[in-house]
C-alpha cells in the first residue's frame, strides 16, 4: 500500500473497500421517458465520496469548492429535465475520484492536482485502485448512457446531447468576463443557435469554445456519445457564482429551456 493509498483510506480488497450505503449508484438516471429529443448530461453532479478515502486527504472547505463538482450544474439539469420533458444522466461521485469527461488514460481522469491544490490521496495510486474506480463509477455511468442511446437511435428518435456543467469566475488569479459558453467540435449550428438566445436580451456576456475548448485528449461525453454517433453534441458552462442559489438556478433553468426550444 502506498502513502497515498493510506492517506486517502484505501482498501485495495473490494470486499473491504465496500460500505452499501456509501457507494450510491454511479447515475441517476431522471425523466427516463422525457419525450424531447435533448439527452441532458451532468458528468460533475456530485461531490460524494464514499467515507473511506477520508476526502482524499483535503480539508472540508476543499470539498464543497469546484474542484469536486459543478457548483450548481446539477440544480439546473434536475430542474431543466423537468421544464424540457428531458432525460437526464448524473453522475453520482466527486469527479476528484476519477473523471467522468476524461478518457481513462487522461492524466486528468484521476488529478494528482486540481486547479492549485494538490490532491494527496490520488499520488502513486496502484493500478487496482484505479480500475476499482474506473469499475463502479466511469463504466456503468457511460454503459448506461450508451445503452439508452442505443435504444433512441433503434426507435429513431431525434437525439441532442447538451451537457451541463459550471466553471469558476476567476482561475488562478484571472478573471472571466463571460456568463456561459457553449463548447463544441463539430455541432456549430446547435452551439450558435443557444449562444444566440441566450445573447438576445443583451444582458449576458456569452461566447463559444470559452472558457475552454473540447479537445479529445481532455474531453469525453460530448465526443464519444455525441459526435462519434453522428448526433449534435455541446457543452453548456455557466458561471458558477449565477447558479449558487435557489434564484439563479431557476433563472438560468429558464433561460436554458428557452435556448434548447426545437
Amino acid at each position: 500500500m502506498t502513502m497515498a493509498d493510506e492517506t486517502a483510506g484505501v482498501m485495495l480488497d473490494p470486499a473491504v473497500h465496500d460500505v452499501p450505503t456509501d457507494w450510491p449508484a454511479a447515475v441517476e438516471v431522471l425523466n427516463p421517458a422525457g419525450a424531447s429529443p435533448v439527452v441532458l448530461v451532468c458528468e460533475h453532479a456530485s461531490r460524494h465520496m464514499p467515507a473511506s478515502y477520508r476526502g482524499l486527504g483535503l480539508g472540508a472547505d476543499d470539498l464543497v469548492r469546484h474542484i469536486a463538482w459543478d457548483i450548481g450544474a446539477a440544480a439546473v439539469t434536475r430542474g431543466l429535465s423537468r421544464e424540457i420533458d428531458a432525460v437526464a444522466y448524473l453522475a453520482g461521485y466527486s469527479r476528484l475520484l476519477i473523471d467522468l469527461n476524461r478518457p481513462l488514460d487522461a492524466p486528468s481522469s484521476i488529478p494528482v492536482r486540481s486547479e492549485a491544490t494538490d490532491i494527496p490521496g490520488n499520488i502513486g495510486l496502484s493500478g487496482q485502485e484505479c480500475a476499482l474506480r474506473a469499475e463502479r463509477m466511469f463504466h456503468p455511468f457511460h454503459d448506461r448512457l450508451a445503452a439508452d442511446l442505443d435504444r433512441r437511435e433503434e426507435e429513431g428518435r431525434a437525439t441532442r446531447i447538451v451537457a451541463i456543467h459550471s466553471f469558476n469566475p476567476v482561475f488562478l488569479g484571472r478573471a472571466r468576463p463571460w456568463h456561459a459558453g457553449v463548447l463544441f467540435e463539430r455541432s456549430r449550428e446547435l452551439a450558435e443557435t443557444i449562444l444566440a438566445r441566450l445573447a438576445a436580451d443583451g444582458s449576458l456576456v456569452v461566447a463559444p469554445n470559452e472558457p475552454y475548448v473540447v479537445s479529445r485528449d481532455e474531453d469525453y461525453a460530448i465526443l464519444v456519445h455525441g459526435e462519434d454517433r453522428g448526433h449534435e453534441a455541446v457543452l453548456v458552462e455557466i458561471r458558477n457564482d449565477l447558479i449558487s442559489d435557489d434564484a439563479g438556478v431557476a433563472e438560468w433553468i429558464a433561460r436554458m429551456a428557452e435556448a434548447l426550444q426545437p
